[in-house]
């Protein structure tokens, strides 16, 4: 497909790129056969590279436009700055285990798609290593392309052609009521998007899921989170994971599309610290493919 040197990272999706500082892409230079990798393999690691925050944001947005969950809040003329997955506060100290933010942390760590809780979800996250700890600390993804075409049928006939409800507090409550309560997680209303979604490149279907979803439509709340569980279960079994062991200076970008994610626990008295910038999804990507119109 392109002349860049990979190798799989698993048997069933993502690939490692080889010999080739992101740094030096651009629209024109190999940033297409990137993209095809991408469209490709859901998934794709790059490792010791030299990123820094400006090179980072020009990076996203060859995918797209930068997710700003924050623009409503900040003043007008304060810059958008990289968001970081992090405990570490501003002193250098770590958060406390029980501390709000860590559990706002833990909850990173059910199974997700980044920002399916928001009216334009992502297209693909890209995370730099930036701060490892001794143990642990792991992000884990897992391809529901590759689950979906071993699915048996009777389970996929369940979810085909039905609508998903997601919100952002549904997530914060599997960790933490009084989490869930803050009003962060109340800034965008319900959103439905289609369960199943076909790939507008190479017209692959994928489970489109996530921690914040909680309704499916024509079930009742019971039987929604039991076939929630069922295909989170089935799309998270091993031959459909890779878990990857961070080294400062890593990169992962994948396809929220067709992978789930989540971190694992490391020694929370230690620091950890990533660089996550999500690009949102656009008309190109199947945006309005995606979307259905109906209240709850």
């Amino acid at each position: 497909m392109t002349g860049l040197k990979t190798s799989p990272l698993t048997q069933t999706f993502g690939v490692e790129v080889h010999d080739l500082q992101l740094a030096n892409i651009s629209q024109d230079h190999l940033f297409p056969e990137l993209r095809s990798l991408f469209e490709e393999h859901s998934a794709l690691l790059f490792r010791n590279q030299q990123i820094d925050d400006a090179r980072h944001m020009a990076i996203a947005q060859l995918f797209g436009a930068i997710e700003d969950r924050n623009a409503d809040e900040r003043p007008a003329d304060e810059p958008f700055s990289v968001p970081e997955v992090s405990n570490i506060r501003q002193d250098g100290s770590v958060t406390d285990q029980m501390d709000q933010h860590t559990l706002h942390l833990k909850s990173n760590m059910l199974w997700h798609s980044d920002s399916t809780f928001m009216p334009v979800p992502a297209l693909t996250n890209i995370l730099i290593g930036r701060v490892i700890p001794s143990t642990g600390g792991a992000t884990q993804l897992a391809s529901t392309r590759a689950a979906w075409a071993d699915m048996p049928e009777m389970l996929k006939a369940k979810i085909r052609d039905r609508g998903i409800w997601h919100h952002y507090a549904v997530s914060r409550a599997k960790i933490s009521e009084t989490l869930a309560k803050l009003p962060m997680f109340h800034k965008w209303p319900a959103q439905h998007w289609r369960a199943v979604l076909r790939n507008p490149i190479n017209k692959k279907e994928s489970l489109y899921l996530a921690s914040h979803a909680y309704a499916v439509d024509g079930y009742n709340e019971l039987e929604s989170e039991k076939l929630l569980e069922e295909l989170i279960g089935f799309c998270t079994q091993e031959d459909y994971v890779y878990s990857h062991d961070w080294q400062a200076g890593d990169i992962l970008i994948w396809d929220q599309r067709a992978v789930l994610h989540r971190g694992t626990p490391w020694p929370y008295d230690e620091p950890r610290k990533l660089s996550s910038i999500c690009v949102s999804i656009g008309p190109e990507d199947g945006l309005h493919e995606m979307k259905l119109v109906q209240d709850r």
